[in-house]
């Protein structure tokens, strides 16, 4: 914090939302000045000069609500893409974690009925978020060093939900270097709307040839891993065609 914040906090008492609000666009900037110095290398990994240094991982999670400060996270799962030698993407491992509700957490009724999930039964072998996020984020952090990347930028339907809830989670948790992106990601369901003209998740997946499994559906696990699908198969679809547009007459 600047040392002129600190002396006006010393001698008046500012707003706790100004203060939040001044440090979320502190955070921005910060993340745009990055973003501008990123260097533009040729003998990075293939994924480390595909999407301009950033590692894309499809990310969903299942919630208690929509909001992310208030309420509780339940389950992540992240899954890692691998890029062969002709730049074609496919889904990697997969990594995922049942969360406890943190502390102080509201429990929306409707969106458990939705999920199906017991935030509290034993047989999830729930952890909490703090023990949670070093699980998914250590394969990611490790993944963005192997790659030649910077960092990670998250995949998601509707991504800005996974990202919001994410954010507050690390947050919450103390964690003070996040490796993904703190507010872009790539968007499947803009990516459907454009291939397909689909952006439901049920409806993209199964216009891009796969299978659609309603009984599996709304867990972590099985949404990421049909999304990740999805995002593959639409960024190797416009990889082909650009390569067969190059291809010399």
């Amino acid at each position: 914090m600047l040392k002129s914040t600190q002396r006006i906090m010393q001698s008046q008492t500012i707003p706790k939302t100004i203060l939040t609000t001044s440090s979320v666009m502190d955070q921005i900037d910060n993340q745009i000045r990055e973003d501008m110095m990123l260097p533009e290398i040729d003998d990075k990994p293939l994924m480390g000069r595909r999407f301009r240094g950033y590692l894309p991982v499809v990310i969903d999670v299942e919630t208690a609500g929509f909001n992310p400060k208030k309420n509780a996270l339940l389950e992540i799962a992240a899954v890692l893409l691998d890029m062969d030698q002709d730049g074609m993407l496919s889904p990697g491992e997969t990594i995922s974690c049942h969360i406890l509700p943190f502390k102080g957490s509201e429990l929306d009724q409707a969106a458990l009925d939705f999920t199906g999930i017991d935030p509290y039964h034993p047989f999830r072998m729930a952890v909490e978020e703090k023990q949670a996020l070093p699980k998914i984020f250590k394969p990611i952090r490790e993944a963005i060093k192997t790659n030649g990347c910077t960092r990670a930028i998250l995949v998601g339907h509707n991504p800005s939900f996974d990202l919001s809830f994410l954010n507050e989670a690390a947050r919450r948790s103390g964690i003070k270097r996040n490796p993904f992106h703190s507010f872009s990601t790539f968007d499947t369901a803009t990516l459907a709307g454009l291939a397909y003209g689909q952006t439901v998740l049920a409806r993209a997946v199964k216009a891009a040839g796969f299978e659609w499994d309603s009984e599996r559906a709304h867990s972590a696990i099985y949404d990421t891993e049909r999304t990740a699908d999805l995002f593959c198969t639409i960024i190797n679809r416009w990889h082909s065609l650009l390569k067969l547009e190059n291809q010399p007459e």
